[in-house]
């Protein structure tokens, strides 16, 4: 069976999205999001009913300013890339401009099988097991890596 790998992040904003604070980060929300949709190996992302990014979904998780991201993509190296390798960088190395570094800030990873599409449901049971669990073959990060099959990965 084949695999494709989800991802969910979650944190809290320090500010509402129309908030002068925010400008830098939302003014390329849509420029970031649709270079994810371009790149190698992406499969899906978490819109809102308008397209636009997740950010604008109201939050499970029962507050306005918790933002979710929740993607989709065919294996890790593509994922990597898009993370580390392109323009996204500058929005992970600068995160502290616009999120709550001291409030839940979560990144999970999780293996689909080819053709499933990832719910909120679905990301907000695993970022709750990972908080709870830590990394498990079922739900990861970069930093505990398993591959489709469960096994351990050295990173």
């Amino acid at each position: 069976m084949a695999y494709n790998l989800a991802q969910a992040n979650i944190a809290r904003f320090k500010a509402s999205l129309d908030s002068p604070l925010m400008k830098e980060f939302v003014d390329f929300l849509e420029p970031v999001n649709r270079y994810a949709e371009e790149s190698k190996g992406f499969l899906w992302r978490l819109k809102d009913e308008e397209g636009r990014s997740a950010s604008y979904l109201v939050s499970p998780f029962k507050d306005e300013m918790m933002a979710v991201n929740i993607s989709l993509w065919e294996d890790v190296d593509a994922f990597k890339n898009f993370v580390y390798g392109s323009v996204h960088s500058y929005f992970l190395k600068n995160k502290k401009k616009w999120f709550d570094m001291q409030g839940t800030s979560l990144f999970v990873m999780w293996w689909l099988p080819e053709g499933e599409i990832p719910t909120l449901e679905t990301a907000k049971a695993k970022l709750d097991t990972y908080e709870k669990y830590g990394s498990t073959p079922e739900v990861f990060t970069f930093r505990t890596f398993y591959d489709a099959q469960g096994n351990l990965i050295d990173s």
